[in-house]
């Protein structure tokens, strides 16, 4: 693919599921990748494995060394870390100040750090890795709907303020992949998400037929589309049909 071709990539949550999924499929298109993830062994076994860089370490703050492991450029950055916390309003403040410190900040402070570089020479990529629940939610798990909704919102915003200045934005938004996210989700997990679960390559397959072809919302369920309308056409209907999914899960517990 020639918008990928020799191209800088960072991919951060990369030691495994999706992040090591999308590291694959730009090193197989040709691309120059560094693997970022927190458990250091995870990513060398995947730079290893696809002849790239490893810059193990908290996403937040590896875009310098990673600009530096690619030889002072990075042209696609991928922000795909993230944790799936579960629990209500009630869970702990420590849980929700995590939610949104890895699944919203670290998406802030990587574009604080690359826009400048990015708008200076009219080109950039930024993919956020995001969830069917940042278009509509995911029970059982208020911190990590809230702010998989701001990851969405980010991406969103970057998208419509920075397109005309050469910026590319991405938001991918699969329901259930077969990773040890999804496997952490426990029972609201199975009833939701499992039925129509993915392999993580198909959605590093939906990435890259979305940069072929442009677009910004990335849906690896097409279906989650339909559900996005409906949701939109009728906010009461859509509720009540998922509070009727949530009583299902409280008989279930």
């Amino acid at each position: 693919m020639e918008a990928v071709q020799g191209a800088g990539v960072v991919v951060t949550g990369a030691g495994g599921g999706i992040g090591a999924a999308l590291a694959r499929r730009f090193a197989d298109q040709g691309a120059r990748v560094v693997v970022n993830d927190l458990d250091a062994d995870k990513a060398k076994a995947v730079a290893e494995e696809i002849g790239g860089i490893a810059v193990p370490g908290d996403a937040s703050l590896i875009v310098a060394e990673a600009r530096d492991a690619l030889g002072g450029t990075v042209d696609v950055y991928c922000a795909n870390a993230g944790v799936g916390s579960g629990g209500s309003e009630a869970a702990g403040e420590p849980v929700w100040a995590l939610a949104w410190d890895v699944n919203v900040m670290a998406h802030v402070r990587a574009a604080q750090e690359l826009l400048p570089d990015w708008l200076e020479r009219g080109s950039g990529r930024f993919v956020s890795t995001v969830s069917a629940a940042g278009l509509l939610t995911m029970i059982g798990a208020a911190p990590y709907s809230v702010t998989k909704h701001g990851a969405y919102a980010f991406a969103e915003w970057l998208s419509l303020t920075y397109r005309h200045r050469g910026l590319k934005v991405h938001a991918i938004c699969p329901q259930g992949v077969r990773t040890d996210m999804l496997d952490a989700t426990g029972s609201a997990g199975d009833l939701v998400l499992q039925p129509t679960a993915i392999e993580p390559g198909a959605v590093a397959d939906a990435l890259m037929k979305g940069i072929e072809e442009d677009r910004f919302l990335i849906l690896p369920h097409p279906e989650v589309a339909a559900y996005y309308q409906a949701r939109a056409a009728d906010p009461d209907h859509w509720m009540t049909n998922m509070n009727h999914l949530q009583q299902k899960w409280e008989t279930t517990e």
